[in-house]
């Protein structure tokens, strides 16, 4: 419907719902969406709400950059801190997103380095905890704990609401495996390394997005982040846990894994930031290059590397 204008009754707008927008719309074109209950305009790329106080609820996973493993029978490290939950957004509001590196690795007989934090929403997830090496380096705290070495190191621990302990080294044959987010790095059993703590799974994403995009691990029909990295021991490394990372692996990329204790180096996995929106209400206004996938009756925006959304 045209704009209309009356003496007694004001301005009428057009109105449309989502689904019934103008198909060919003119830069600047302005009408009232009755889906989402705001103005909006069309700025020539995509329509824009014009109510600055419009709020909808989004949907989000943070998850910081794993922690590098030791080396030299070297400990598991642990997963980055991994936040998740609901958050509400302004329409007009830009949101910063930070994606965290992983953790490195030092050198033979050297501790990892704790993996880097990852930040949105005001909230902030703490890199995974280092691993240890074997000449009783100490391993580190994080948002999951780094694991602990030769000769009988204690792991480290997580923070709470992030991640997990790591799991202590034995006297002489194998180290721990490090923290994740669903469950602590295991000891060793026997001389075979303790085993890294578990990813936690998010559905905000399908299987086939997680693997189309390198985001997260797939295990069967799940997608898991922030898996701990294994340890190293003479009988082997064992066999990884969900999301998990095998001994002497490097954590998978924007997964927030720990990487796996090896005598060779090993980095952590870089952190992910998830933002699901309903899509009735997705601006399309992005920086960062993100993906963007639909799952659903949302739009998924993954940020893999440092960016921001315009609500």
């Amino acid at each position: 419907m045209p704009v209309s204008i009356s003496g007694t009754n004001g301005i009428t707008n057009a109105t449309w719902t989502t689904g019934t927008r103008p198909s060919a719309p003119s830069a600047g074109q302005q009408g009232y969406n009755s889906t989402i209950n705001a103005f909006e305009y069309y700025n020539g790329t995509s329509w824009q709400i014009v109510v600055s106080n419009y709020i909808y609820s989004a949907s989000y996973l943070i998850v910081a950059g794993g922690g590098g493993n030791g080396i030299g029978f070297g400990a598991g490290a642990g997963a980055g801190g991994l936040l998740s939950g609901t958050s509400t957004l302004t329409a007009g509001t830009t949101y910063t997103f930070v994606v965290g590196a992983g953790g490195g690795t030092n050198g033979p007989n050297t501790n990892g380095t704790n993996g880097n934090n990852s930040t949105g929403l005001g909230l902030t997830a703490i890199g995974g905890g280092r691993g240890a090496c074997s000449t009783a380096g100490s391993p580190g705290v994080g948002g999951s704990g780094g694991a602990g070495s030769l000769p009988s190191v204690a792991g480290a621990a997580g923070t709470a609401g992030q991640g997990n302990a790591g799991g202590a080294g034995n006297a002489s044959t194998a180290a721990g495996g490090g923290g994740g987010a669903g469950s602590a790095g295991a000891a060793p059993v026997g001389n075979v390394g303790g085993v890294g703590g578990a990813g936690a799974i998010s559905t905000l994403i399908t299987t086939a997005q997680a693997t189309s995009n390198s985001v997260g691990q797939v295990v069967s029909t799940s997608v898991y982040f922030a898996g701990g990295g294994n340890g190293n021991g003479t009988g082997g490394g064992g066999t990884p846990s969900n999301g998990g990372t095998a001994q002497g692996s490097q954590g998978a990329v924007n997964s927030g894994s720990g990487s796996g204790g090896d005598t060779n180096p090993g980095g952590g996995g870089s952190g992910v930031v998830l933002l699901s929106v309903p899509t009735v209400s997705y601006s399309g206004t992005t920086t960062g290059s993100p993906a963007v996938v639909t799952n659903g009756s949302d739009t998924v925006i993954i940020f893999k590397s440092s960016g921001s959304y315009t609500a």
